[in-house]
């Protein structure tokens, strides 16, 4: 499921990230890659604030369809 369906609060895995080679290169940069762990802080008006890797991200809606958990 994408992290769009997750609940506030809830911790999951990466199982996957969809895209094109740019998507992917950018997300795993941030830290999106599989086996990582994601908690949901927060969403606002179609941005999400997502916990990895001991960081806080946002990330608009789109980009948060393409990954996977």
């Amino acid at each position: 499921m994408p992290i769009t369906l997750m609940t506030i609060g809830s911790r999951h895995r990466v199982k996957a990230v969809k895209g094109n080679d740019a998507v992917k290169k950018h997300l795993a940069s941030m830290g999106f890659v599989e086996g990582a762990e994601v908690t949901v802080i927060s969403e606002t008006a179609g941005s999400y604030i997502l916990g990895i890797c001991d960081s806080r991200v946002a990330v608009d809606s789109g980009l948060a369809m393409r990954i996977l958990v």
